[in-house]
């Protein structure tokens, strides 16, 4: 590829003739740098926008997605405790020494009264920690899990689940709250408790608990905002991408713009980042004393996933392209490095000569199509990360490599051996 384009270096003589002969910049160059300014900031600001809404949208029209997304709540300690507790709740409101004393005999009740009143509570304590024994039991089992994941599979229709609270079924959203109906789960603790001795578990009628997924005094206000951004979801990174793109070629120094564009992509995605952390301490805070914060933490941790991934993504994407529009440029640092680059490949390909290995006519095709060849491979790393599902931050990392290796492959094929120095 070309080191240096016609275009920035014309832009720098005009400069360094209007400083040598006191004449102020051209307006038009001025208008540009400015409207290039705007662009490339408007397209730096609605980066995390896009990044939500992408990922909003990806939640809601993606089965799949969301499904993976949720899964792991299923086999999360904090979240299965809470399940528990809730559970054991709702049964114990129907298990009570009354209950327990209709198995024994008419005779034998009296004695039993007496020596159930002198226990109290600790009696009580006693029955709740055996439900609760066997509710864990169920709620860390693959009942649970697949419970869970038949669940929201069967429920998720684009928007209408947990984003949006339209859908009905186990996952809704009612007054504040984003809950899923355990109805199922209750029977299979109804089932292990009557197996384990305890009948007048068979008798608890159909029970049906909500256990919290999210809870917010606006959810109506999320709702909103959910379905805005899952509308948005395809166009915002398009236009933020446009934007971006319309400021570096509108820009007077290209090169330079580019590398302020990639570099203000990334920051601007790591604020979303540092945004989405911040936040969650926030959150949990605002939680009513009786939700329990681990599993609060954890159900947060797991929604956001894989919008930390898609961050660490572009943050990794905007460092690499602001490092290869610097490392291409006509800087001395950035000439410095490419020299030792050359210098390198050049000195490997003569030592390869020497041992009697030639290139054939590849060596002279790569050399006269080498600009060709080295844009036709960048296109094709874009089009790689462009048509990836869902990149992260080691895919970004791996394409750059990859065309890192094929470009050096070129520069060593394309490079003047110790045959073509003689």
């Amino acid at each position: 590829m070309t080191e240096r384009e016609p275009g920035d270096e014309l832009a720098r003589l005009r400069e360094r003739v209007d400083a040598l002969e006191g004449r102020p910049a051209p307006v038009r160059h001025r208008a540009r740098s400015a409207g290039a300014f705007v662009l490339i900031v408007l397209g730096c600001l609605l980066a995390p926008l896009a990044l939500v809404a992408a990922w909003t949208a990806d939640l809601a029209d993606d089965t799949d997605r969301y499904v993976a997304t949720v899964a792991p709540l299923a086999r999360d300690p904090a979240v299965q405790d809470a399940a528990a507790d809730r559970i054991t709740g709702a049964l114990m409101h129907y298990l009570d020494l009354s209950h327990l004393l209709e198995e024994a005999a008419p005779a034998d009740r009296p004695k039993l009264e007496k020596a159930l009143g002198a226990l109290g509570s600790s009696l009580d304590d006693a029955v709740s920690g055996f439900v609760r024994d066997k509710t864990r039991e169920v709620v860390a089992s693959e009942t649970f899990a697949r419970f869970w994941t038949d669940a929201n599979r069967r429920l998720h229709t684009t928007v209408d689940k947990a984003l949006t609270g339209s859908g009905g079924g186990a996952v809704r959203i009612e007054g504040d709250a984003v809950t899923v109906d355990l109805a199922p789960v209750i029977e299979q603790v109804k089932s292990r408790l009557v197996d384990a001795g305890l009948k007048p578990a068979a008798k608890i009628p159909d029970v049906h608990t909500d256990f919290t997924v999210l809870r917010t005094e606006k959810v109506a206000d999320l709702q909103t905002w959910f379905r805005l951004l899952q509308l948005a979801g395809v166009w915002l990174p398009v236009i933020a991408a446009l934007l971006l793109a319309a400021g570096v070629l509108l820009a007077v120094h290209r090169r330079r713009a580019l590398v302020t564009a990639a570099l203000g992509f990334a920051v601007t995605a790591l604020l979303l980042g540092v945004g989405l952390t911040v936040f969650r301490a926030f959150y949990l805070d605002a939680l009513p004393a009786g939700v329990s914060q681990p599993a609060a933490g954890a159900i947060y941790d797991t929604l956001t996933r894989f919008l930390r991934t898609a961050v660490r993504a572009v943050v990794a994407l905007g460092v690499i392209l602001a490092l290869s529009a610097w490392l291409s440029g006509p800087g001395r640092r950035a000439r410095a490095v490419r020299g030792v680059w050359h210098a390198g490949i050049t000195a490997a390909r003569t030592q390869t000569d020497r041992l009697g290995l030639r290139t054939g006519p590849v060596g002279p095709f790569l050399r006269r199509h080498r600009p060709w060849i080295g844009w036709l491979l960048v296109a094709g790393a874009a089009a790689a990360f462009i048509l990836w599902p869902h990149p992260t931050g080691w895919v970004v990392l791996g394409l750059a490599l990859a065309l890192l290796f094929a470009l050096a492959v070129v520069d060593f094929l394309a490079a003047e051996g110790a045959e073509g120095a003689r």
